[in-house]
């Protein structure tokens, strides 16, 4: 989270107002365009009914205060302006405190298809509609506490739990899988991928394994864990979670399904 950035955030004004150009707006619409018609019949209940209470603007980018006071209203969440990059003592501190962050830049042209950094469309997309169910906001909240107490180390056992459920969590719902992770959601490629690809494995969810289990950031992904209902996230954020971090750094990784990345 604290590599260098291609990318500036806005700035609000004092009203927490952001004035977005024209393009900014237009890149907005487009990509909500093809991502609602991506994910019809890929995402899971939840994510629409938290689109409609949401009410996305279709024609330009939401202001930050919309979207909070929704959140607030919802379960208590409201959105947190961020620089494009935070570190993750930032990162976990704004998660105990039910706020999100969001990074307000939106991506160019250029990575129209594929940004490895969470713009703005990522982050209300992607994530903010499933932040108004509570079993989700939930995890969200607790993880974000145990990621505050946490050692360096933890940490970086702790963060696959994120990555595997908020980021590229898959649920099955009316006997299909269905996507609820925010970074499948906000992306054309990735929600083809994760349902219908046969490359990828997909696992019943075990939080040990998860714990073991490497990823990359940049790669469409070789492994989904599954979850059967979203309340089961409501469930995990009442295990010990941080002695099952402890014991899969006793046991160890598991070895990567991937190449490793190519120096540049």
């Amino acid at each position: 989270m604290s590599k260098q950035s291609s990318y500036v955030s806005k700035q609000s004004d004092e009203t927490g107002f952001i004035n977005w150009t024209d393009e900014e707006n237009q890149i907005w619409s487009e990509l909500m365009a093809r991502q609602m018609s991506c994910i019809e019949g890929k995402a899971c209940d939840e994510f629409f009914a938290g689109l409609d209470k949401l009410q996305l603007p279709t024609d330009r980018v939401p202001q930050l205060n919309d979207v909070s006071k929704v959140l607030l209203e919802t379960t208590g969440w409201q959105c947190a302006e961020v620089p494009a990059l935070i570190n993750f003592e930032k990162f976990f501190q704004l998660l105990a405190d039910k706020k999100f962050p969001v990074a307000t830049f939106i991506r160019r042209r250029e990575h129209f298809d594929y940004l490895q950094e969470p713009d703005v469309f990522h982050e209300i997309f992607g994530h903010c509609a499933m932040l108004t169910n509570p079993d989700f906001s939930e995890f969200t909240h607790k993880y974000g506490l145990l990621g505050l107490q946490a050692t360096k180390e933890e940490r970086v056992f702790l963060a696959r739990l994120y990555w595997f459920t908020v980021e590229f969590g898959l649920m099955r719902q009316h006997g299909e899988l269905r996507i609820y992770g925010g970074g499948i959601l906000s992306s054309p490629g990735e929600t083809d991928y994760a349902l219908t690809a046969t490359q990828p494995e997909r696992f019943d969810m075990n939080i040990l394994d998860v714990f073991r289990t490497p990823y990359r950031i940049d790669i469409m992904q070789p492994k989904y864990f599954v979850i059967d209902a979203i309340h089961d996230l409501f469930d995990f954020s009442k295990l010990d979670l941080m002695e099952m971090v402890r014991e899969a750094m006793k046991l160890g990784m598991y070895a990567p399904t991937f190449p490793p990345k190519s120096a540049a």
